[in-house]
């Protein structure tokens, strides 16, 4: 891809040599009162602010909150110093629509700098003029709050640093200010960059986006970023218990004082999905075809009251050269009483079995192969009286 536009933005360029000044003076001004103040408004930022805040709620819609809970969130997220909410969310959904693609507003195949920091150093119009992003805002460009915030987004940092400075005092308000904020920008631009360049990719997404476990450190969980490209909806970015995920750990907590609702959950059959190519991929699907099912399906969590078959669905090339064939996982199957779920080959065609079968999928081959079409479905009709 080519860039556009790469003349400088003056503005954006000053404010952020001037921060990064602050930042390397901060740490010849260390005090634990500095480092704590620090350390929480980085969490209510990063987290709160961004995670919480910018994507999870108002770019993706993973959940519910107050209205005054919402507006709350994006306050915290001006003190990450990344606009307003109608450049933020307008910019990612961009990337999300043409991710690694001619119009990505930061994609590493431009270079590791431009998706790094580059691109908002730029006079890229996209970057810079609300007015380009409002078709991908339509329901915040109603909103009279994020439409007015989005103007004055650098109001409550400033606000904060006054008052930072005015009760810690300077080495205080350097370290709230400066050195927690350019962290943290570039904390979350490592996710722009770094987390398509390096990593793992667990799903195939058709873009390089990654998961980096050491990015979703710093990020509060942003760096699980390949799972989030596969599937975007959801609350929770760590899939898996071993993914750590501090801002959907807030969310549960939020939860439980119902101060957020209807958390969406990543599909029970992308969680198996996932975990089957976790296992196809560490060479854990060895032995028979039964045993790798069930290896699976232990790994991926689920507990008794799944059913699962395994039968044959046609060929792959495996990464021996050789031709084997699916497995294929029934899960959470229906039978209707005194009633048999048939392991033969074939196509099962609705009702004929009174089952419902829902999400059967291709996960994994047999041997050491290649997942082609890891995304292979079969529905059948759910048996009458269910």
């Amino acid at each position: 891809m080519v860039r556009q536009d790469k003349r400088i933005n003056w503005i954006t360029s000053i404010f952020m040599v001037l921060f990064h000044i602050g930042a390397v003076a901060a740490l010849f001004m260390f005090t634990w009162k500095a480092f704590f103040v620090a350390l929480l408004l980085y969490w209510m930022a990063g987290s709160f602010g961004i995670g919480l805040g910018y994507h999870r709620l108002l770019t993706h819609r993973g959940f519910k909150c107050p209205k005054w809970f919402e507006y709350f969130l994006t306050v915290c997220a001006t003190l990450a110093l990344e606009g307003g909410p109608i450049f933020w969310v307008g910019t990612h959904r961009v990337h999300h629509q043409l991710t690694d693609k001619p119009g990505d507003p930061h994609s590493p195949r431009d270079g590791g700098y431009w998706a790094h920091m580059g691109w908002i150093m730029s006079g890229e119009p996209l970057h810079n003029k609300i007015e380009a992003l409002l078709p991908y805002v339509p329901d915040l460009r109603k909103d009279k709050f994020h439409v007015w915030i989005s103007e004055w987004h650098w109001v409550p940092m400033v606000v904060v640093g006054l008052f930072l400075l005015a009760v810690g005092g300077w080495k205080v308000m350097f370290w709230g200010i400066f050195l927690r904020t350019v962290f943290l920008l570039h904390s979350t631009w490592l996710v722009n960059s770094a987390t398509h360049m390096w990593g793992s990719q667990r799903f195939a997404t058709g873009d390089d986006s990654r998961n980096l476990w050491w990015v979703a450190l710093l990020s509060f969980g942003e760096g699980w970023h390949n799972n989030h490209h596969y599937y975007m909806a959801s609350a929770r970015q760590g899939f898996y218990w071993w993914e750590v995920d501090i801002t959907y750990y807030t969310l549960k907590v939020l939860s439980w004082v119902k101060l957020v609702t209807e958390l969406r959950r990543v599909p029970e059959k992308i969680l198996a999905e996932g975990a089957a190519l976790d296992a196809a991929r560490a060479g854990k699907l060895s032995g028979s075809v039964d045993d790798a099912a069930r290896a699976v399906i232990t790994s991926a969590g689920f507990g008794p009251d799944y059913k699962f078959f395994t039968h044959r669905l046609g060929h792959g090339i495996g990464l021996d050269g050789h031709e084997h064939p699916y497995l294929v996982r029934a899960s959470k199957t229906v039978l209707a009483p005194g009633m048999t779920f048939s392991n033969e080959p074939g196509i099962y065609v609705p009702g004929e079995f009174g089952v419902r079968c829902e999400d059967v999928m291709v996960i994994a081959a047999e041997g050491p192969a290649q997942i082609l079409t890891p995304s292979f479905q079969v529905s059948l009709e759910k048996p009458m009286g269910e």
